[in-house]
């Protein structure tokens, strides 16, 4: 009976089920993949951990408190994905400081660090309650475009991880836009249009480069489905609608 070749059973929509029968070059994108999903969660974590005493009330201290709690947590199921491809968790975990960040002003390029695999928004400080309220809005609509993409990959184990995460995230933004309904009615809307206009350009670029050669690979191990640059349109139209309807435009 004819053996199928691995790389072509993964481009006609196979799915791996255990680091055993992985090859290299695969296994390399996936754990570049689940890197960077971890950093930054941890560094997400961090950064709203940071910003709960921020809060004006209860409600939002709890709801800054969950976020903090349940990236911490999404992080964790990830590395333990990980952990089954050797990786040394308990070592990963304290190889950054994850509440490190850098000036407000600082341009992408400085935002990278090498072997700090967070997204570069991640590197950026949140300044006040409107501040991480925005770029809570912001990141948590791309996060549910990102989503389509890893709940779908084809490593099994990691993308039942994605769908037992993706609605929690969702209610991040969930929360999220509940704190800036609330700004938005009854608060500064040109200083709201200020922090969007902010983010937005930095939320922009966790989508990566518009016409990415490694999508090509990607696509073909099934860890990509949608290019960059489609993603990132869904993004700005799911924005614009919530910035229109909000008169935050």
């Amino acid at each position: 009976m004819d053996t199928m070749n691995i790389d072509d059973y993964l481009a006609q929509g196979g799915v791996l089920t255990s680091p055993d029968n992985v090859p290299a070059r695969y296994r390399g994108e996936l754990l570049r993949l689940m890197a960077s999903f971890v950093d930054s969660e941890l560094a997400a974590s961090a950064g709203f951990a940071a910003s709960i005493n921020f809060a004006p009330g209860i409600k939002e201290r709890i709801a800054a408190s969950r976020i903090t709690l349940e990236k911490a947590d999404h992080a964790e199921r990830v590395l333990n994905v990980m952990a089954d491809f050797g990786t040394d968790t308990d070592r990963y975990q304290a190889m950054h400081d994850w509440a490190s960040r850098v000036e407000r002003d600082a341009s992408l390029d400085a935002a990278r660090r090498d072997g700090d695999m967070r997204l570069s928004v991640f590197h950026y400080p949140l300044s006040s309650w409107d501040d991480a309220v925005v770029m809570n809005v912001l990141m948590g609509l791309a996060t549910q475009v990102q989503l389509t993409e890893l709940t779908r990959l084809s490593y099994a184990p990691l993308a039942e991880v994605f769908r037992e995460i993706a609605p929690r995230e969702r209610r991040h933004m969930e929360l999220g836009i509940e704190g800036i309904e609330k700004l938005a009615t009854g608060g500064d809307k040109a200083r709201l249009r200020e922090l969007i206009a902010y983010w937005r350009p930095r939320v922009a670029a966790t989508f990566g480069s518009l016409n990415s050669s490694r999508f090509e690979t990607l696509s073909r191990f099934g860890l990509r489905r949608t290019p960059n640059e489609t993603l990132l349109s869904r993004w700005q139209q799911d924005l614009d609608a919530l910035l229109d309807r909000l008169g935050l435009n």
